[in-house]
């Protein structure tokens, strides 16, 4: 799990990175954000099956479940997942708002699994201070 938030500390500096694309910063972003809730599912000792399908909305939509984080919050995040599907497969635009709003919420998901870990498991945070 220090793997994964040093991994999320790379990809949101990544992803304010003004110099590359905004898509690579959506990206970025984006990966901060699963790389977030994976921590929350594996603090609670699940694990997900990344080979199946539909992986990705899972770990998302359990976010209330693992890490308490609000429905409203987990929504916006599910549908930004939505539109790195769309532009992943269709080349779709990602435009400067959606940039924006994800690396806000991937910030902001960071910070919350930071102070959830303090609060509820801080044996996980041991070494990665």
């Amino acid at each position: 799990m220090q793997r994964l938030l040093a991994a999320a500390t790379r990809n949101l500096a990544d992803a304010r990175a003004g110099i590359i694309s905004d898509e690579t910063r959506f990206d970025a972003a984006y990966k901060a954000i699963m790389q977030c809730a994976l921590v929350g599912l594996m603090a609670n000792d699940y694990r997900p099956s990344t080979s199946v399908p539909g992986h990705h909305q899972t770990v998302i939509q359990t976010l209330s479940l693992t890490l308490g984080v609000p429905r409203e919050s987990w929504i916006v995040m599910d549908a930004l997942r939505k539109k790195r599907n769309v532009n992943d497969y269709s080349g779709d635009l990602i435009e400067p708002e959606s940039v924006r709003e994800c690396i806000a919420r991937a910030e902001a998901l960071f910070e919350h699994v930071r102070q959830w870990l303090s609060a509820n498991r801080p044996d996980l945070l041991i070494g990665s201070q």
